[in-house]
């Protein structure tokens, strides 16, 4: 928000009010206001940041809408796509922009892929892989041990960056989904929430796909594989933006003379380099920041964030779970 050219931070608050003036001079806000609602009723802004665990997010959300606010909120989006749907129509009622904090959507490796798929290079998509693996078991005391609490953060890993994976799919094959089906365990820790998960998706414009998430692996892990009829597309890392492309022979129009040499020719491998920016949230801003000028819809809006949350609904809701 600072960088962008076209906004400026003017003011933040802080749930211990007591640390706001700290805090506004460590973002380098101009002031500071120990209470949210203090915030939202601030005459000199014109959009609002919501930054806050999910379970505040609907209440906060129509309180700034309600002020005349624009509203870029963090995700997931709300606890449920009720509360989702009470928020798109609190800003639509007072016409206001709302956007959501995807920022993934704006990751150069995201945008190449979608690309290569809708060119049809790797032939009709079939499959598509996410992997999020972050280690996660923090004391009680820990400023993030919300993200434990089912009341406060809606779900585990899932819910907390599980969605993120869940919006690239939706980005890349469509919002319409078919079928959901998923799992939910608690493999290691002894939780409210899951500290692991998979769900398996499948779109209405014909690939499945399976995100799995979990705080309970070493490994770090944040990859995309889209798998289709002519060929695949392989990210290891999002954050690195290297897109490895394996193109394949159609062995089904080789000649009979030399099948395999034909196929090896026409077999091709390359590795693309499309690093994120180096403040990766800042492309979002700044695309939202342009929506609030022009008065257009930001790129990932409300209806994005009550899609995901949608999905994330009927994955609690279906999910077994178990030890």
């Amino acid at each position: 928000m600072r960088d962008a050219p076209a906004s400026a931070l003017v003011a933040v608050s802080r749930a211990r009010g007591e640390l706001a003036e700290a805090f506004a001079r460590e973002v380098g806000a101009t002031r500071w206001h120990r209470e949210w609602r203090a915030l939202v009723a601030d005459a000199d802004l014109n959009a609002v940041y919501v930054a806050t665990p999910v379970h505040l997010h609907a209440e906060q959300t129509i309180a700034a809408a309600e002020a005349g606010k624009h509203v870029l909120c963090e995700k997931p989006l709300a606890m449920s796509a009720l509360e989702c749907d009470r928020m798109l129509a609190a800003c639509r009622a007072n016409r206001v922009k709302l956007g959501v904090a995807y920022y993934r959507r704006f990751y150069p490796a995201v945008m190449r892929v979608k690309a290569i798929v809708e060119s049809g290079e790797i032939g009709a998509p079939v499959f598509a892989q996410m992997n999020a693996f972050e280690h996660f078991d923090p004391p009680p005391d820990h400023p993030r041990a919300w993200l434990l609490q089912p009341s406060i953060a809606g779900g585990g890993p899932m819910m907390d960056f599980g969605c993120h994976r869940i919006e690239v799919l939706l980005n890349m094959f469509g919002d319409a989904v078919r079928e959901t089906a998923g799992l939910m365990a608690n493999v290691v820790f002894d939780r409210k929430v899951e500290d692991t998960a998979a769900v398996l998706l499948r779109f209405e414009s014909g690939p499945c796909a399976t995100v799995a998430v979990t705080h309970a692996a070493r490994e770090r892990q944040d990859t995309l594989h889209v798998f289709g009829t002519g060929g695949s597309i392989h990210v290891d890392d999002l954050n690195a933006g290297v897109v490895h492309v394996h193109t394949h022979a159609c062995h089904a129009d080789l000649s009979a003379e030399a099948p395999r040499a034909k196929a090896e020719a026409r077999d091709a491998r390359r590795r693309e380099h499309h690093p994120p920016a180096a403040n990766v949230h800042l492309p979002l801003v700044e695309d939202f920041v342009d929506a609030v000028l022009t008065d257009r819809e930001p790129a990932v809006t409300g209806e994005t964030g009550r899609a995901v949350a949608a999905i994330e609904d009927i994955i609690y809701a279906v999910a077994p779970t178990g030890r």
